[in-house]
């Protein structure tokens, strides 16, 4: 059986975007995480409107999913056979806070579905399944720190016993200082690109080329 190797990844941090650990966008003077992503959101040009409506957390997962997948590493790919394993350390807080705001004023109790729906990590994956289609195993976790070997272990498992062939893997974390995206893609199709072996190490070492 072949091997899963990682394709492509993206980083989205400190108001910058790297594609395969080079720049690819940048907007410094941003004033905050929702302004730096709706900016980046247009230069990317993924032509998606529902990406508006989403909560932050869930508009930086996916955009750092529409950059991976913009060469459409996925074309030979049934839907079913692929997944998406993500994990961070605040599960939906920012959102969750945003929530809790409007229910626990009594003068101004409204408390809004918009907001609610998006109180669920996995809601994130439902969104990048959705535009593109996906209907493979969906997992999200919550550590302190990324998991690297958790993940890799988890995804390879996943190829191994052949319930996917390829992979959407990585860390998507919000706090209110602060933002991370570190996204990749995985498969087993040699395709004349140089392969990454699609290990604990080498995951390791991808999230950590940008600090």
């Amino acid at each position: 059986m072949e091997q899963l190797i990682i394709k492509t990844y993206c980083h989205i941090k400190n108001n910058h975007v790297y594609i395969n650990g080079q720049p690819a966008f940048d907007y410094p003077e941003a004033n905050s995480m929702h302004d730096f992503l709706k900016k980046a959101f247009k230069h990317f040009k993924p032509g998606y409107a529902k990406f508006y409506k989403m909560d932050d957390i869930s508009k930086l997962g996916f955009l750092a999913s529409e950059v991976i997948l913009k060469d459409k590493p996925n074309q030979n790919c049934a839907p079913e056979d692929v997944g998406i394993v993500i994990s961070n350390s605040q599960s939906t807080l920012v959102t969750d806070t945003e929530f809790q705001a409007s229910i626990e004023d009594d003068d101004h109790f409204f408390p809004s579905p918009s907001v609610f729906v998006y109180t669920l990590p996995n809601i994130m994956m439902g969104e990048i399944s959705i535009r593109h289609g996906f209907r493979g195993e969906n997992a999200f976790y919550i550590f302190e720190n990324f998991n690297a070997n958790f993940v890799a272990d988890y995804i390879n498992q996943l190829f191994l016993s052949q319930k996917l062939k390829a992979c959407i893997g990585g860390w998507v974390d919000q706090s209110s200082e602060s933002y991370e995206a570190f996204i990749y893609w995985a498969d087993d199709q040699k395709d004349g690109i140089p392969a990454i072996e699609h290990s604990g190490n080498e995951i390791e070492r991808l999230y950590n080329l940008i600090r």
